[in-house]
């Protein structure tokens, strides 16, 4: 495969492969009897050239399980998110359409009334489309399309959702589970590991049921404040916390390639990583 498969080839090769699946008659991808699983993991307010691979070589940065994920399969290097910030990125991903189409240009927030902004109902999300396909789907991490009960995520197709619904530097800082607020406050160095377990035991439960699945994972990390687990802080060098924070948000990529063995040889997942904006 070209590890430099551009963006249009790309989303060419994907739309012919879903709409094989959507066929009517279809059981899978392609010619295949199984339908695949889509796991997506998006960064906030990652660098570009903050992963090895990407750029820095030798650094503090240092992101071996990416840079496996870069070179066993395509690394996209001529794309952008369509606004440089988080509400209007996340949306687009989700519909394929841009801000001015699916009307999230700008940032919900609850500590500035900023409230009536979200994704409509009228958007078609991919956990929507894939819904169709009998997929079961969760959201787990950053929402930030709308924090108003008309704008939650399991009003745009996902089955479950466990996250924070906003920045995690707006006010109240809560950690969600579907409708529910399950913690305040959140203690935000122990939420990347427990976003990893959280997908590990829905991936677990997918399979268990047989059931085809998309995992939508959007990190609260890199973006402000940083908080790094115990696992990845190094306190005798204080002054790289978005080091340790990025190294700690690359780590839970490893644990999937690592249970992707464990799952079955016939499991042909889409594994995605990207970012929204750069670093803040």
């Amino acid at each position: 495969m070209d590890n430099n498969l551009s963006r249009r080839n790309f989303l060419s090769l994907m739309g012919g492969g879903i709409a094989a699946m959507m066929l009517p008659g279809s059981t899978g991808w392609g010619n295949t009897a199984k339908k695949p699983n889509f796991i997506l993991i998006f960064a906030d307010d990652l660098g570009y050239g903050d992963i090895s691979g990407f750029g820095l070589k030798k650094s503090p940065f240092e992101t071996p399980n990416l840079e496996r994920m870069a070179a066993e399969g395509a690394k996209l290097t001529s794309y952008y998110v369509p606004t440089p910030y988080c509400a209007p990125s996340r949306a687009t991903i989700l519909t394929g359409r841009y801000p001015f189409r699916n009307g999230v240009v700008f940032n919900p927030a609850p500590d500035g009334g900023i409230n009536s902004v979200g994704l409509r109902d009228s958007e078609i999300t991919i956990a929507e489309a894939l819904k169709e396909a009998g997929y079961a789907s969760i959201c787990i991490g950053k929402w930030h399309l709308g924090h108003t009960s008309k704008f939650l995520p399991r009003r745009q197709g996902f089955d479950e959702y466990y996250g924070i619904l906003y920045s995690n530097d707006m006010r109240p800082v809560q950690l969600v589970e579907n409708e529910k607020v399950v913690e305040y406050p959140v203690i935000q160095a122990t939420l990347t590991k427990r976003y990893t377990q959280r997908a590990l035991d829905f991936i677990e439960c997918s399979f268990s049921r047989n059931c085809p699945f998309f995992l939508y994972l959007p990190h609260a990390m890199p973006h402000k404040p940083l908080a790094a687990s115990e696992d990845f802080y190094t306190p005798d060098t204080p002054d790289d916390l978005y080091a340790d924070v990025t190294r700690g948000r690359a780590s839970p990529v490893g644990q999937f390639l690592a249970n992707h063995k464990k799952w079955g040889p016939d499991d042909n997942p889409f594994f995605f990583f990207t970012q929204d904006s750069g670093p803040c």
